[in-house]
């Protein structure tokens, strides 16, 4: 082949070269970028974590009077907590044997949704349950807007049917490693009230905040501020309630033990059922 021939068959090479090279890069280019993906821990367990399911091993149970009840006043109302540990519950038993609301974990961070949620909310609500939605909180995962979104998204709504308790948020100790979740006390009091708010955006309701006196103090600095707005769940293994946190000047409802009569956690309301319902209409 002669030089010229040569030279020119290089050249058409080259370009072919190029123009495949500037193809990929289109393409490439193109292509959406894969969307990062929520930051869970390594060891992650949902399946494990529920109400409470922190609470022993950091504050152990003390001397519970029958029913957890001696140091109570005023009427309760009798309910209990579940999660997917407890698999299908019998509600109908349940609600024999004296419950008249549940809270039914649904969410945890924002990859988790509870495979037992439709027949543990749907079949409180079936056996004349006043029920309603908890959220697993993992603060180091994501911002609290985000879980927020997702729990509502997957089960936290709310409806004024008169037997939908507001959508709640479980804050305890991390289950995965240090207490607070690496957060300082102004960090973790932003956090709860980018949740607070959000759900509050989202349903019309602000949340109501189950924790520990003991953890509230430790993680929040024991902040005041949430007391005007959510109504507090406390968790308590004794024979009383307890010094209860900062803003707060009464609980809504003690968790008392983490086994009992009813399926899952025993709780009172500190009311008579009417006062659940209006809870529940807000």
């Amino acid at each position: 082949m002669p030089a010229s021939g040569t030279s020119r068959t290089f050249r058409r090479a080259a370009t072919a070269v190029a123009s495949a090279a500037l193809l990929v890069g289109a393409v490439a280019a193109a292509a959406p970028a894969q969307a990062a993906k929520p930051s869970t821990p390594a060891n992650f367990h949902p399946e494990l974590d529920h109400a409470g399911s922190t609470v022993v091993a950091h504050e152990g149970r003390g001397d519970a009077a029958p029913n957890g009840i001696a140091a109570l006043a005023a009427t309760q109302t009798k309910g209990m907590d579940v999660s997917n540990w407890q698999g299908s519950v019998a509600w109908s038993t349940a609600y024999a044997n004296g419950g008249r609301f549940a809270y039914v974990k649904a969410t945890e961070g924002t990859t988790y949704t509870n495979p037992s949620f439709a027949q543990q909310y749907n079949g409180s609500y079936n056996a004349g349950m006043i029920r309603g939605a908890y959220h697993f909180a993992l603060p180091n995962a994501s911002s609290g807007a985000t879980q927020a979104a997702y729990f509502v998204a997957h089960g936290g709504g709310w409806s004024k049917d008169g037997k939908t308790l507001p959508p709640a948020l479980d804050i305890e100790y991390n289950p995965y490693g240090a207490t607070c979740y690496g957060l300082s006390q102004a960090g973790m009091v932003s956090w709860i009230r980018d949740f607070s708010n959000t759900v509050h955006t989202k349903t019309g309701r602000y949340p109501v905040i189950y924790t520990t006196t003991d953890w509230w103090t430790t993680c929040t600095g024991n902040n005041s501020s949430f007391g005007a707005t959510n109504p507090l769940w406390i968790a308590r293994y004794a024979s009383s309630v307890g010094t209860l946190p900062a803003g707060w000047s009464y609980q809504t409802i003690w968790q008392y033990a983490d086994s009992g009569t009813l399926p899952g956690d025993q709780n009172w309301f500190n009311g008579a059922l009417d006062r659940v319902q209006a809870l529940a209409n807000g």
